[in-house]
């Protein structure tokens, strides 16, 4: 699976911002803060607009973060996508033909080790790298795991957005409504 060329992923946080992005020519779509009483209604919206979400699994209150909910994800509330920090999430995408999206956070050196292991072991579709402002991170990972990076976190500007592109990331997420806004073929 794949994004299809799609180099800004919005990310959101509101439903009045997933109101604006159903008019948009967004395909994918992050969905970062939601209820687990919201989402089956959250997803079928966005796929009555031919949307794809990709579910931030970490965020959804109400929702323990483990296998059993990731099955209940993959089959009741079936998304585009995954995303999150842990393994078994990401595993259970997979298994689920989801998108699986690995988070990683690079904080240092020993985090950066610790989630190569992690990555050798999940495989995920794609990594999602944060913080994303940091271009020769983004082409270490890319290189050494040879998995399509997005670029998130601290993603403010174009300039932003750009820096990440030329360092190989596929695509970047961001909550940035004014970015998401330019790079959108609609407006």
């Amino acid at each position: 699976m794949s994004i299809q060329g799609q180099t800004v992923l919005p990310a959101i946080r509101k439903m009045k911002h997933l109101e604006k992005l159903l008019q948009s020519s967004y395909e994918y779509i992050v969905l970062l803060e939601s209820h687990i009483g919201q989402l089956k209604d959250i997803v079928n919206l966005a796929k009555s607009h031919r949307k794809k979400l990709l579910l931030h699994v970490d965020l959804v209150e109400g929702l323990k973060n483990d296998e059993a909910a990731a099955d209940f994800l993959c089959q009741s509330i079936k998304p585009a996508g995954l995303i999150s920090t842990r393994a078994n999430v990401i595993l259970k995408a997979r298994q689920n033909g989801l998108l699986a999206v690995q988070r990683v956070f690079l904080l240092d050196s020993s985090a950066l080790d610790k989630s190569y292991a992690l990555l050798e072991r999940t495989q995920p579709d794609y990594i999602e790298v944060l913080p994303g402002v940091i271009p020769g991170l983004i082409a270490e990972v890319r290189e050494r795991t040879g998995i399509p990076i997005f670029a998130g976190g601290l993603i403010r500007t174009v300039d932003d957005v750009e820096k990440a592109l030329a360092a190989g990331a596929t695509a970047v997420t961001t909550s940035q409504m004014d970015l998401c806004r330019h790079y959108d073929n609609i407006k």
